[in-house]
């Protein structure tokens, strides 16, 4: 019986053993150095620099150019800005070329206005005669000045006819027509208004609509029979037959 007894007491002597370590990994136990005691919920944490290790707090190996994260996996350290890691190991100077700056984040570097990058470095951007710097990071990284268009790497006039105005579009026609003009190949031609019309710019058709009630035919704008038991649809130049009457030639007869 005592010799049961005593291997009992050291089962469970070697069972407290190991389990304390495995309390200090998880922050309980008794606090070690370098640990402070947390603000909730009992147990201690390791001093920012240091990491749990059995049961202690053990110091990082922070390179030069780094400062501790405080967090449990990885390094535990990040280089301060203007540097980058090397390997887990240290840090070294972000190369930065002439003409450019780190970037705000502190990690890699961008041209400065009026320079583009080209594989490491940073060279000027041509801005042709007529055209400004832009803030694009893609494209030719200038745009030309209004009343001109860009053409094989310089800003050419734009030839606005008379009665036309320019867009300022990037894309499609460089000019339009004026109110009362619509455009004819290269020109800007006056709109003939027939009667009982009003002006009408879509980009298509002559430039004009008939007025409610009238419908084009020939270029003019001629009244429209209607007949009985009809009226005219949402656009006013067209008619259909009342609800219950079906169109038998121009006429509106009662459905079957």
């Amino acid at each position: 019986m005592a010799r049961l007894l005593s291997q009992l007491v050291f089962v469970a002597g070697v069972a407290a053993f190991l389990a304390f370590p495995v309390s200090a990994q998880d922050g309980t136990g008794p606090t070690p150095q370098n640990a402070q005691p947390r603000g909730y919920g009992g147990g201690w944490d390791c001093d920012l620099g240091f990491r749990v290790e059995g049961a202690e707090c053990v110091a990082l190996d922070i390179p030069e150019h780094a400062y501790p994260t405080g967090r449990a996996y990885g390094t535990g350290w990040d280089c301060a800005r203007g540097y980058e890691d090397v390997n887990g190991t240290s840090c070294t100077p972000i190369p930065v070329p002439d003409n450019a700056f780190l970037r705000s984040s502190g990690y890699g570097w961008q041209c400065e206005r009026g320079f583009r990058e080209e594989r490491d470095v940073c060279v000027p951007i041509a801005v042709p005669e007529f055209a400004y710097l832009t803030d694009e990071g893609s494209g030719t990284g200038w745009t030309c000045d209004r009343g001109y268009t860009a053409l094989a790497g310089s800003c050419l006039p734009i030839a606005v006819p008379a009665n036309a105005y320019l867009t300022n579009s990037d894309f499609g026609a460089a000019w339009a027509c004026e109110r009362g003009f619509v455009k004819i190949e290269d020109r800007c031609d006056a709109i003939i208004l027939p009667a009982n019309a009003f002006l009408d710019q879509a980009s298509y058709g002559p430039g004009w609509s008939c007025e409610r009630g009238y419908e084009p035919l020939n270029g003019a704008c001629v009244v429209i029979d209607l007949p009985e038991n009809a009226y005219l649809d949402r656009s006013g130049n067209q008619w259909s037959c009342d609800l219950g009457f079906q169109l038998s030639g121009a006429a509106c007869i009662l459905g079957r």
